[in-house]
């Protein structure tokens, strides 16, 4: 077996045949639903565009939620902090 048709799997001219009939399959499905390769890339892009922003939006309410929590825990804190430094 030659490093060619090691690193493809089979040999050449099979691996050449499986793609085009692979390609054809593909190609009808695409053209029976009107897709285009750029509305593949663009919904792609669109989806990992939302997801980013998505966590991004997440981690603005975190923070938020960190400032709210911050706002009762470190008064409190200082304010026992305080207490317990003037008993010693």
């Amino acid at each position: 077996m030659s490093a060619l048709s090691r690193f493809l799997g089979d040999s050449p001219w099979r691996v050449v045949i499986k793609l085009l009939l692979i390609s054809l399959i593909v190609g009808y499905i695409m053209h029976m639903f009107d897709w285009t390769p750029w509305d593949i890339y663009y919904g792609i892009r669109d989806a990992v565009m939302d997801i980013w922003h998505a966590g991004f939006d997440a981690l603005g309410r975190f923070a938020g939620y960190i400032l709210i929590g911050a706002m009762v825990v470190v008064p409190i804190f200082l304010l026992a902090r305080v207490l317990s430094f003037r008993r010693n």
